[in-house]
């Protein structure tokens, strides 16, 4: 299924995308060296809740994981990429955390993922990790407008993973989004341009490059859900919600400028 949203339903999608990404920054904020994945679940569990907005997580139980989810967040740390279910573990100086979380609110839901470095440690392939997912997320959201098609996302994405020298694997990418967190079109990481369904505004995407430092291969967790890769190499992952507009796409997921500024606050308090 292919949703194109009306104004009202693009107006709501604002709010969610902003919900998302308020939340996730400020999981970020939170998040210190011996700061437990199960207390960032119970924390994003919290804020949701007090948004009045419900987890498109919890009950999630597609064929590919062992569901349902049962939790409000993945928590993805270092060789672990993609639906990371929280377990018993305290983050460490260096860890490389990636966030992926999905709400919905009033009818619309919205997807973002953020990975960054937990302490002070700067890793240099981890900071390379991220940065290639960042600027192959932008050309990605660059490369998004009206009459362009799904294959010139793809393009870009692969463009630039490739230029960094990454393998791609493209059994996950990203995908459309509605009224449902999962939906069609599928956005492949690499791809063809010219080719796949041809973006018109009013239709919601969610775009997320995502890479392995020295492979493609995936290999599942027991707990059947977290995905990680096959060499036990780090990986990076980010991700945003974009609406296409008559203009080009509109990033959704961005945290508010009240967010900023609490962040910013607290920041120059304890610098």
């Amino acid at each position: 299924m292919i949703e194109i949203l009306n104004k009202a339903q693009l107006a709501r999608a604002r709010v969610t995308g902003g919900l998302v990404a308020d939340i996730l920054h400020s999981l970020k904020q939170k998040i210190v060296i011996g700061t437990n994945l199960l207390e960032v679940d119970r924390w994003a569990r919290d804020m949701i809740v007090d948004a009045g907005a419900q987890s498109c997580y919890v009950d999630y139980a597609p064929s590919f994981g062992r569901g349902p989810f049962g939790h409000y967040i993945c928590t993805a740390v270092n060789d672990a990429v993609l639906h990371g279910l929280p377990y018993d573990y305290a983050v460490r100086d260096g860890d490389l955390l990636t966030l992926d979380l999905a709400v919905a609110l009033q009818g619309v839901a919205a997807d973002s993922a953020i990975s960054f470095i937990v302490g002070p440690s700067r890793p240099p392939q981890s900071v390379a990790l991220i940065a290639a997912t960042e600027r192959a997320l932008g050309a990605g959201i660059a490369a998004a407008r009206p009459g362009a098609r799904i294959g010139d996302i793809s393009h870009a994405i692969g463009t630039v993973l490739t230029e960094e020298g990454y393998a791609i694997n493209l059994e996950f990418g990203g995908h459309g989004i509605g009224s449902t967190m999962h939906q069609d079109p599928h956005v492949s990481n690499d791809g063809r341009p010219g080719r796949g369904y041809r973006l018109r505004p009013g239709l919601l995407l969610a775009l997320e490059p995502w890479v392995m430092a020295d492979t493609a291969e995936l290999v599942t967790d027991p707990d059947g859900w977290t995905l990680r890769s096959a060499t036990g190499a780090r990986t990076a992952h980010s991700e945003h919600t974009i609406a296409i507009t008559d203009d080009g796409a509109e990033i959704l997921t961005v945290p508010s400028r009240s967010s900023l500024a609490a962040a910013a606050t607290a920041e120059s308090a304890t610098g």
